[in-house]
């Protein structure tokens, strides 16, 4: 049988991420970004190998952008794609796994919406336009919370009245659940060790940050909770604050939610602190050159991140090693470095010469030699939804 071919849909409010992956290949045969859809700057740039393409798209929606790409993607994978895997940011409690897309799937995802008010709406429109493209075709769900419903209610449940969690679903649900299981699989693999009997830390850095205890390839607890602002400092959002915080800018300063809700989540975390920016390469480019700001968001990320890491310890039987993806977890040594600085009493010791190797896709071990495992792993989300979309096509 022929190698089968995915294409991965990964869709925004306004804009639509997209490989075709190959099972047998670890590049994408095809990659693109549709972004700014349904505004008159619409646009849709895409990767064919080497050969980088651009298409104006004026006005575009979700429908129009991806009438352009299914195409696409079929062309390149030889007149046959197998399936398509959607990325669905929030399934409640109703997913533990990737699913066949249904009637019953879709009113499940309709009804995690008021959990993921900007997401679950936008990845049901790509879901419900590639059904309408190509209706013969399998559609897969995968959701990014799935992988964290194995955690023990004593780590999900928020200490709040229980008609809150058995009426509304207030709970800890967790995100990045495709990344973290992708690299425990990949620690895993590179230090020979049974999926079903490792234990890791795992931190997924980039504008949005979490970090997980996996235990035997299960999550056993994560940093963010009912939604992705809880947890650690991330780019533009604050992370965990004193949840009186809302009433005490209601009545000082008179905000309303609408205005606390922006504030923690686009005004804050790197951005905030710094007065700068929430890119971490600006800001190390700027902590060099002496800025304060700067110099202070680095270490309060670094060191929120050091403290999520070792309360998420309590959730390990025991240390088989830690993991660091993402954008800044893949390519920033420095941030790598001075968050092992903090967790000296986990005995985690850093090879500063490995440290800096690893940098842009390079994975490898970056721990000194009296140290428990330190890996940096390149996330391959889109690999991971293909592999569980093809797992699920299988049964």
């Amino acid at each position: 049988m022929s190698a089968r071919n995915i294409l991965v849909i990964n869709c925004g409010s306004s804009s639509i991420k997209f490989a075709l992956v190959n099972e047998a290949r670890t590049s994408f045969s095809l990659q693109g970004l549709a972004e700014r859809l349904g505004s008159p700057e619409a646009i849709l740039h895409w990767q064919l190998g080497e050969d980088k393409q651009t298409r104006k798209m004026p006005d575009a929606n979700h429908q129009a952008a991806l009438a352009f790409i299914l195409p696409l993607a079929q062309e390149v994978a030889g007149g046959t794609l197998d399936g398509i895997g959607h990325r669905v940011v929030h399934g409640g409690e109703n997913f533990t796994s990737a699913s066949l897309v249904d009637e019953r799937v879709l009113e499940g995802i309709r009804s995690s919406a008021q959990l993921a008010p900007l997401h679950n709406p936008a990845n049901l429109i790509g879901i419900e336009a590639a059904m309408k493209l190509f209706p013969g075709l399998p559609q897969v769900t995968v959701f990014d919370t799935a992988f964290h419903q194995s955690m023990p209610e004593y780590a999900y449940r928020y200490a709040v009245p229980e008609y809150l969690y058995k009426e509304h679903g207030v709970r800890r649900y967790g995100f990045h659940g495709t990344s973290h299981r992708y690299v425990s699989q990949r620690a895993a693999e590179m230090t020979e060790l049974p999926v079903k009997d490792s234990c890791w830390l795992s931190a997924h850095l980039g504008n949005g940050s979490s970090t997980c205890a996996i235990v035997n390839g299960e999550s056993r607890d994560t940093s963010m909770g009912l939604t992705p602002l809880e947890g650690l400092v991330m780019g533009t959002r604050s992370g965990d604050v004193d949840p009186n915080l809302h009433s005490h800018l209601a009545r000082t300063l008179g905000w309303n939610l609408e205005q606390i809700d922006n504030m923690l989540n686009r005004e804050s975390g790197l951005k905030g602190l710094s007065g700068l920016s929430n890119d971490m390469r600006t800001l190390s480019e700027a902590r060099a050159a002496g800025h304060a700001g700067a110099t202070l968001a680095f270490d309060v990320f670094c060191y929120r991140l050091a403290k999520s890491l070792a309360g998420m310890a309590c959730a390990l039987p025991r240390l088989d090693g830690l993991i660091f993806t993402g954008g800044i977890g893949e390519n920033s040594a420095a941030a790598r470095s001075r968050t092992l600085q903090f967790l000296g009493l986990l005995h985690l010791r850093i090879d500063e010469e490995a440290n800096a190797r690893c940098v842009f896709g390079v994975a490898g071990e970056i721990q000194s030699k009296d140290s428990p495992r330190i890996l940096v792993i390149p996330t391959n989300e889109e690999r991971q939804i293909a592999l569980d979309t093809l797992a699920l096509l299988d049964t």
